[in-house]
């Protein structure tokens, strides 16, 4: 059984070996070996396979210099760790380095190399065969670039628990732990990307946008994450897209039509290099340039992207670029390469050749284009000198992703140094124990990766958090055109910290930003027109929430900045302007004194006090007279002073009303005007004693008749005292403010209880109604006595004006109610003065005159 499981793992061992030859690795022999995943070619070629022979390995296609560069950073790394003599002393680390060409199924077929040589090791069949040329297993691989590769990588090694630390992936699937068991990074994943991408796009005040991400499992979770987070801040996306390098050119085109048809201007674009290159190439020959890109950290600093020919379109993109990290004697390593030198990396041949566009003699390529290819290149002398040439490869000036890779190793290199310097005892296994550093296995060092705690060469504290990701912040970049050759300049012009708290984590200097590589002013994406002050967001019906049409703000309501989604209703005592841009404070309006109404009104009041003292004067003057003795002497002072406190009732209705005035008024105006009623009720019931009922003795009619007369006039008043009294102890009248009128507040009093207004002026016209009766009563007596005649003449006034007085009262609002009782007591009093009095006094005065 075990010499079966040998020979299948075997074969699948020779068949991964033998698909990629020795042109297609880079690989060195060690005490320790790591593998490594990088792309060196964008893609592979497409090729239909009708399987009417035996398929053949899809070529690759495209080179990839920054890819390259990536290898070199793990090769560097391994040689730094190799001469030093405190990080793995006398241990050499070996490494088996594929090209995964950007796809999944390059990637799987080296990693099938490390699974087979990792699981022959694991059956001890040194038994059956003598191996002088043995390959170790593969303790960790680095690796690789792309999210969707890593995801299909991570699933095969997590079986086997031989770790990974990827130093591109940023998908943020990838912390799964319980899917990807065996996974790390030493890039920050895509959660922190998309929100800073959502923040941006609020920073700047756009809310219309365009979202492309790539057909995989980077783009698609990273443009879910940006959705929620744009969700949240009311940003809405016109467009929302899928792309691959892969798609058809009629599917490139359309995609561009419906870009180039929308109304957005900024493209949120979550994808990776190779698969935005054909929609940049589509927009570029469209001569396309009013769009703002905002690009991922996979395609923001990107070589395949960054051409001069595609600048008229991607100039002024914001892109997020991984932190810049310095590799000491990086730069002198990457200008030694060459062919000659370096034997164990086939892939510095193709580089050299794709570098110097020339063949190196029995390059397998140089036979390839000899069978009918058109393209010429002379041979390579193997004297050319790299640094005359400018590619990607020998862009140093900010290291990025070949610092990851950098780090990568590096942290394997600790982990490893970890189990070889470890302590019975102090180990991470059972009973803390130790791993041996000759018979370790990839799942002891996954162990020791877990709890890894070092300091890099740029004093910086690492270690993989629970989710095996390292924290990281990211830089901001605008593309510029430069000056002096018109490549393309990556200008830094923020940063990005996922330390801070939310809303201090973006930091953007908006002075260094060129919009479209030339324009300083914030380009306008919104799917409607700023809303001035003064108006309101108003929504469009079957449109999306950004979309909406500028309403302007009721009255009593004001927006003071723009894009208000609602108008602010004004306090109590404002009032919105004319454009509804701010509130004033409401014009306050009473019965005031000043006003010439209110002083009409005082006049009045005032002519009737002094009239009605004058009166009271003749009177006083002449009571001894016969005419003044003949109209109840006594009761005309006490009917007189009652009409003198109805005219001085009337001046508490004017001025702005207090508590204490809203109190104090309607008593004062209804026990005045019942005081008075009282009287005349007495006097004109003792004229019909007088004239019908029989005379009593002198002493019992002197007595009973002014005693009952004022006992009559106490009890009546006493009735209305009372209900004043209940009334102010269950509802007073207090002063209030009115402010349901536009622009002004008037302060009236609020009567406390109608129904306490009702029963004060409905005894007093019961009073009345009573005087009126008996008065009309004393119509047929003698001639000569005309009393009676005058006191119904003035309670028809009474009633004719309370009458008017009642709808007048509850029709009217603000300073015209009091208005409007005044006038009523006003006329009321000076009806009853001059229809009992004035006749009299013009008797009095000629005859004693």
């Amino acid at each position: 059984m075990r010499l079966f499981l040998y020979y299948l793992t075997l074969l699948g061992s020779s068949f991964v070996i033998s698909t990629y030859g020795p042109h297609h690795r880079a690989q060195m022999t060690g005490d320790i070996l790591l593998g490594g995943l990088f792309p060196i070619h964008f893609g592979v070629a497409s090729k239909d396979q009708d399987l009417a022979a035996r398929p053949e390995s899809t070529q690759c296609v495209r080179f990839n210099f920054r890819g390259f560069r990536w290898l070199q950073a793990m090769v560097f790394a391994i040689d730094e760790i190799n001469n030093s003599s405190t990080l793995l002393p006398n241990i050499t680390l070996g490494y088996r380095i594929f090209d995964t060409c950007n796809t999944v199924s390059k990637a799987l077929e080296a990693t099938l190399s490390f699974v087979a040589q990792n699981k022959i090791d694991s059956l001890n069949l040194d038994e059956f065969c003598n191996c002088t040329d043995h390959i170790p297993s593969t303790i960790a691989v680095v690796g690789p670039a792309g999210s969707t590769v890593s995801t299909a990588v991570a699933n095969l090694l997590g079986l086997f628990y031989i770790p990974q630390i990827s130093y591109a992936s940023s998908s943020r699937l990838l912390s799964n732990k319980n899917q990807y068991k065996s996974f790390m990074r030493t890039i920050p994943t895509d959660e922190h990307q998309a929100t800073a991408m959502a923040d941006i796009i609020e920073y700047f005040q756009w809310n219309w946008v365009i979202a492309v991400a790539s057909d995989d499992d980077y783009g698609r979770p990273g443009i879910e994450k940006f959705e929620k987070e744009i969700e949240e801040r009311d940003i809405c996306i016109h467009l929302n897209e899928l792309i691959s390098q892969y798609f058809e050119d009629h599917e490139i085109k359309a995609l561009a039509d419906r870009i180039e048809n929308s109304s957005a201007k900024v493209i949120v674009v979550f994808a990776s290099a190779p698969d935005v290159e054909p929609l940049i190439k589509e927009m570029a020959s469209r001569n396309f340039t009013d769009r703002i890109w905002l690009a991922s950290e996979a395609w923001a600093s990107s070589s395949l992207i960054a051409k001069p020919e595609y600048l008229d379109v991607v100039a002024g993109t914001i892109g997020f670029a991984l932190k810049a990290g310095h590799i000491a004697g990086f730069r002198e390593f990457l200008q030694q390469v060459h062919p000659k030198k370096d034997t164990h990396n086939e892939f510095v041949r193709e580089f050299w050749e794709e570098t110097f566009n020339c063949y190196l003699e029995d390059s397998p390529r140089l036979q390839e284009t000899g069978k009918g290819s058109t393209t010429f290149r002379p041979l390579c002398t193997g004297e050319e000198d790299i640094t005359s040439v400018e590619t990607p490869y020998l862009d140093y000036t900010h290291l990025r992703i070949s610092y990851n890779a950098y780090l990568a190793v590096y942290s394997i290199a600790h982990a490893l140094h970890d189990i070889l310097t470890c302590r019975p005892g102090q180990g991470l296994f059972a009973n803390n124990s130790c791993a041996d550093i000759k018979t370790m296995e990839a799942w002891q060092v996954l162990k020791q990766l877990r709890h890894l705690n070092y300091t890099n060469s740029m004093g910086e504290k690492m270690h993989f958090d629970e989710n095996a990701d390292l924290a990281a912040n990211y830089t901001i970049i605008n593309w510029h055109r430069s000056s002096e050759d018109g490549s393309v300049v990556f200008k830094e012009i923020g940063y990005y910290n996922v330390h801070i708290k939310r809303g201090a984590k973006l930091f953007i200097e908006k002075s260094k930003i060129l919009w479209n590589g030339h324009g300083s002013e914030v380009p306008f994406s919104n799917c409607s027109e700023d809303c001035e002050p003064g108006t309101r967001k108003g929504i469009i019906d079957s449109m999306p929430t950004c979309c909406f049409e500028c309403t302007e703000c009721s009255d009593g309501e004001y927006s003071d900045h723009k894009d208000s989604s609602v108008c602010t209703k004004c306090p109590n005592n404002s009032w919105s302007n004319g454009n509804h841009t701010f509130c004033f404070l409401k014009e306050i309006e009473f019965l005031s004194w000043t006003e010439p109404f209110g002083i009409a009104l005082a006049i009045f009041a005032v002519l009737g006090v002094v009239f009605t003292a004058f009166v009271m004067g003749v009177f006083v003057r002449f009571r001894n007279t016969p005419i003044v003795k003949a109209t109840n002497r006594e009761l005309s002072y006490v009917l007189l002073f009652s009409l003198i406190c109805c005219f001085s009732s009337s001046l508490v209705f004017i001025g702005e009303p207090q508590n204490w005035t809203c109190r104090l008024r309607q008593p004062a105006f209804g026990i005045s005007f019942v005081l008075c009623i009282s009287c005349i009720l007495v006097k004109t019931n003792r004229v019909l004693l007088v004239f019908e009922a029989k005379i009593p003795t002198s002493l019992h009619r002197k007595w009973w008749g002014l005693n009952l007369q004022f006992l009559l006039v106490f009890l009546c008043t006493f009735v209305q005292v009372m209900i004043c009294v209940v009334w102010l102890y269950n509802a007073p009248p207090s002063s209030y403010r009115n402010h349901d009128i536009d622009e002004i507040i008037f302060i009236t009093c609020n009567e406390g209880s109608v129904m306490g207004l009702g029963f004060l002026i409905g005894y007093t016209c019961l009073l009345a109604a009573i005087c009126f009766f008996f008065a009309f009563k004393s119509r047929k007596l003698p001639e000569n006595f005309t009393e009676a005649k005058f006191i119904t003449f003035s309670m028809l006034i009474f009633f004719i004006v309370w009458i008017s007085f009642i709808p007048a009262y509850f029709s009217t609002y603000g300073k015209f109610v009091s208005a409007v009782e005044v006038i009523a007591i006003l006329a009321s009093s000076f009806g009853m003065l001059a229809c009992i009095f004035f006749n009299k006094v013009y008797i009095i005065l000629p005859v004693e005159i």
